[in-house]
């Protein structure tokens, strides 16, 4: 059975059942030979009706997450969703009824962080708010908002929305790049539309990628109980400050088997500079080298004479790129990015992806066996491209890269993202929402690929499209 990654999002109309709640047995009396006797004046007792730890031993008092979690808690908000959905009812159909679509509200719930109490700012998941129509926000006092929208980006899961409130508590940010594995941590959030839960554990391991279903990954892994309706709340160290956004959890027999200790949070440095983008430009600017590469495989390593495998092999280089400034060529061999090792294609990618526009970076490579180390400035993705700009039968036509997420589960091509009225590409039968995938039987990966495929236009232009759930052909002349 495949690994089952969950976003912690719950959909109301998925939560159903009772709770079940079992008794914790406690472990059995101790012989008297093997008790601690300790005198009346160095131990406080709990009473029988309010049996817990003791308050003190030794007049030492017991170590207690509470002080922290009293100034956390305000700052952990839960957060509802209401989406419209229109759905058809065929049989209504049938029998002579509307055509008209019916509406179907779908709620669903999670959680935020507020992190800034002066402007209302909260950091979430992206796929908590993604398509919500209306977003409120309850606090720990009890007050609940209305939440407007400031912005989002779906390849790090990272969304920013704001409510116009006072009396706000807001969480300090931990320095991530401290997080080390078996530091202490807090998760908070609203598990199941609950209520505000607290667990705890470890940091499990850091850097961690490969979840499908996510793009740019640069997870934290820790074993503190993260559940459904987690989504976008805190993940906190010892000293109450923000390291993580929680976002998902992996359990290999499914969300149904529970919790089993293997949750990952956004770190809080990917997040805050995400919302700094936000905030700064309405979107995220993304970095890049410039290059397209391949993982190394026994046979390339064989015919390259390389000890081994690890490593991007360079396949490609784009014209003006950053890449192409600093003297990259192909059969270069990226070890590292940054000083972030990279194993493969998918790690220098995923490395590249994280960094902003203008990051000075370091490319480690091998060229002929030999190391190199080279510096170069990241320039900005190229977002959209105008169709008339590499085909004239393309006119009209408003075509971006294929967001990150489906890359990750292999998927590859360009999206027309709008078609333009009464314009040559809506008369060639284009629509919204159409992914290239192939022109003239060649694959296309991206818009740069789409540009060398149409460098010298064909007479004839056959795109391979995937419509919804159909593929097929469309021939333009």
């Amino acid at each position: 059975m495949r690994p089952i990654i969950t976003v912690f999002c719950v959909f109301f109309a998925a939560v159903a059942g009772g709770l079940t709640v079992h008794a914790l047995s406690l472990p059995p009396e101790p012989s008297p030979a093997t008790k601690i006797v300790e005198s009346a004046s160095n131990l406080v007792l709990p009473t029988a009706a309010n049996a817990a730890l003791p308050a003190q031993v030794g007049g030492t008092p017991m170590p207690s997450l509470a002080p922290m979690l009293e100034k956390v808690t305000p700052a952990v908000v839960n957060i509802y969703t209401k989406q419209v959905v229109r759905v058809r009812n065929p049989l209504a159909e049938f029998f002579g009824g509307s055509r008209v679509p019916q509406q179907r509200i779908s709620q669903s719930l999670g959680s935020g962080v507020i992190v800034d109490a002066k402007r209302g700012l909260i950091l979430t998941n992206n796929h908590v708010v993604e398509g919500a129509d209306e977003v409120s926000v309850i606090l720990s006092d009890g007050r609940t908002f209305e939440a407007q929208p400031i912005g989002s980006d779906a390849d790090t899961d990272i969304a920013v929305i704001q409510i116009q409130a006072t009396g706000l508590t807001s969480l300090p940010l931990a320095d991530g790049k401290n997080l080390r594995v078996g530091d202490f941590v807090v998760a908070v959030g609203n598990p199941f539309g609950l209520g505000q839960t607290v667990t705890s554990g470890i940091i499990s391991a850091v850097g961690r990628s490969g979840l499908q279903g996510f793009g740019y990954q640069n997870f934290i892994q820790t074993d503190a109980s993260i559940n459904p309706g987690n989504s976008g709340g805190a993940l906190v160290n010892l000293r109450g400050e923000l390291v993580g956004i929680n976002a998902a959890s992996f359990n290999p027999q499914g969300s149904a088997a529970g919790n089993i200790g293997l949750g990952f949070a956004i770190p809080v440095n990917l997040a805050s500079e995400i919302m700094r983008q936000i905030m700064a430009y309405g979107e995220v600017r993304r970095g890049s080298l410039g290059v397209d590469t391949v993982d190394i495989t026994p046979e390339i390593a064989n015919q390259l004479g390389l000890k081994n495998i690890r490593g991007a092999l360079v396949s490609r280089v784009f014209r003006g790129s950053p890449a192409e400034a600093a003297g990259l060529r192909p059969e270069d061999v990226i070890t590292a990015l940054n000083g972030q090792r990279t194993d493969g294609a998918e790690a220098l990618h995923n490395t590249e992806g994280l960094l902003p526009v203008g990051q000075s970076v370091r490319v480690d490579l091998l060229r002929n066996g030999q190391a190199l180390s080279i510096q170069t400035t990241l320039k900005a993705q190229a977002k959209e491209l105008e169709g008339a700009q590499v085909d004239a039968r393309l006119s009209g036509a408003t075509l971006i890269d294929l967001p990150e997420r489906y890359r990750t589960q292999g998927a590859r091509g360009v999206i027309i993202s709008k078609v333009g009225a009464n314009t040559r590409a809506a008369r060639s039968g284009l629509e919204a929402g159409d992914r290239i995938a192939l022109v003239n039987n060649v694959q296309i990966r991206d818009l740069q690929d789409l540009r060398s495929a149409l460098a010298n236009p064909p007479k004839t232009l056959n795109l391979g499209l995937q419509r919804g759930r159909q593929t097929g052909y469309l021939l333009m002349k």
